[in-house]
């Protein structure tokens, strides 16, 4: 196509275009995850060419993006939900060596593509752990709980949903450490395969220690019972020393068991790192506020200002037999650069 620079990944027919009247290349990188499914995913540094007027329209500056293309793998099982998890936390660690590698900071990121998975699961939890929010629920002040709202897929079992996601996480939005959401979404996992198999709280760590008649449970029988939960003893499931360190996190006190009150603890753990609401952060200042806060910097973020779904019925979560072009809506969001600041 004249004026696109088109980047294929065939693996998996992942495409990004780059229109080269708008954004100039500074560098792409493929991200291989070399697990279960050959997954992959796209990484795009890009500059704009021309400058671009910020809100007030007093200044214009050359925004600069990461964005990530990718495709996850189908949760065809639960077992495949770590697998899944251990895809997008390879995607953010490796923005994270980017950013480190060529001493970027404060810079807006933008992940798209299928991600195979609903408002409803672990990936969207850990995104949003990790301070991203979803573009066209911002645009329509949807929040974390608004997950029959739109569609975007009729997949192959005949179910709709809504899988596609432009995600976007700005300078100034607050993220824990990438280990602890890691960590916490891992937990999340446990939580929910016990709950899927209709054990609650109070007889969880009966089932977990099944084999352990004390009111505790040491290293060998924590690792039995990731084993129950569809963690280890599969291809690609969590490693030795991904186990280990979940023990080190279970065993709160430090005293080598598990007990009940620690597995309370981790039961009413929350991921989220911010409010249900998904709307993007406040654009002041903090010294603004009368806030004494370490030292400021301004930076430049992205503001959503639009987000539509086509064909038109996914954004009232119904699927058109008619539509026949693709089995995914498109989704199209438009951005702003607007000044913010960070500490």
């Amino acid at each position: 196509m004249d004026g696109v620079d088109i980047f294929k990944f065939n693996s998996i027919g992942l495409l990004t275009a780059i229109h080269k009247d708008y954004f100039k290349l500074v560098n792409y990188r493929e991200l291989l995850f070399n697990d279960f499914g050959d997954r992959v995913a796209q990484l795009l540094h890009v500059k704009s060419v021309v400058p671009f007027p910020l809100d007030d329209g007093k200044q214009n500056i050359q925004q600069e993006v990461l964005i990530v293309n990718t495709h996850l793998l189908f949760p065809h099982d639960s077992s495949l939900s770590i697998v899944r998890l251990h895809q997008v936390y390879k995607i953010l660690e490796y923005l994270e060596a980017y950013q480190q590698e060529n001493k970027l900071t404060h810079m807006p990121i933008i992940l798209c593509g299928d991600w195979n998975g609903s408002k409803r699961g672990h990936v969207y939890k850990f995104l949003r752990s990790q301070g991203f929010i979803s573009s066209y629920d911002v645009a329509h002040q949807y929040t974390d709980s608004d997950a029959h709202r739109w569609v975007s897929h009729r997949n192959h079992r005949g179910n709709i949903c809504g899988v596609d996601f432009i995600w976007l996480c700005n300078p100034n939005n607050s993220r824990k450490p990438l280990r602890t959401s890691w960590v916490e979404a891992v937990f999340s996992i446990i939580k929910y395969q016990l709950q899927r198999a209709s054990i609650a709280e109070d007889n969880a760590f009966a089932f977990l220690g099944a084999n352990n008649h004390s009111d505790s449970l040491t290293y060998p029988d924590f690792c039995q019972a990731l084993q129950k939960v569809n963690l280890t003893g599969i291809p690609h499931g969590l490693s030795f020393e991904e186990t280990k360190e979940l023990w080190v996190r279970a065993d709160l006190d430090g005293n080598g068991v598990f007990d009940y009150e620690e597995l309370k603890k981790i039961w009413n753990m929350t991921m989220m790192n911010q409010s249900g609401n998904c709307k993007e952060s406040v654009m002041v200042s903090r010294k603004e506020e009368g806030e004494d806060k370490e030292e400021e910097e301004e930076a430049i973020g992205l503001k959503v200002k639009k987000a539509v779904l086509f064909p038109e019925e996914a954004e009232k979560g119904l699927w058109p037999e008619s539509y026949s072009l693709s089995d995914h809506a498109c989704l199209t969001v438009h951005f702003s650069p607007v000044k913010m600041f960070c500490s």
